[in-house]
């Protein structure tokens, strides 16, 4: 059974995941130091083609990255979080109720800006594999590595 802290917990995870979408769709991406990830972060968009690195590299390739993408939708759900599992050490790690881990899903239908004023959607499939720490501010993202799961109907830039 979980305790109240427990549950405390994760609604405060779950409400920082959905947060994140926000501010990413709505490309506030400097919100993302204020209210979402830890100032020594390191976030992985690698899977997609993305930047790797800490959260000012980050901020700036959202910045210059998002611009062919008008709108952008990133639902999460099956949110699977662990508590009490230290960022660093993977399975067997010592328990600490600072820390927590998280694997969230997230379907991302996309917008894109296309050559002639054209646009097209494509949707990218992902889990985001978090590692979570409890700060004065509150739970932010530590660590953020996206996982690639699909891509589906992604632009054909060799088609005449």
């Amino acid at each position: 059974m979980l305790s109240l802290q427990e549950i405390s917990d994760r609604l405060e995870i779950q409400d920082l995941v959905h947060r994140y979408a926000q501010i990413i769709d709505a490309k506030e991406f400097d919100l993302l130091r204020e209210e979402i990830f830890c100032e020594n972060a390191f976030i992985d968009y690698s899977a997609f083609g993305g930047s790797k690195g800490n959260l000012d590299e980050t901020i700036a390739f959202l910045h210059n990255a998002m611009k062919i993408f008008p709108n952008t939708q990133h639902l999460n759900a099956n949110i699977q979080i662990s508590l009490g599992r230290s960022a660093i050490g993977g399975e067997g790690a010592k328990l600490d109720s600072d820390q927590a881990i998280g694997r969230i899903l997230c379907l991302n239908p996309q917008e894109m800006q296309l050559p002639g004023h054209d646009s097209h959607i494509f949707f990218c499939g992902l889990w985001y594999i978090d590692h979570y720490r409890r700060t004065r501010q509150g739970w932010r993202i530590a660590e953020r590595i996206e996982e690639k799961s699909f891509v589906f109907n992604a632009p054909d830039f060799g088609a005449t």
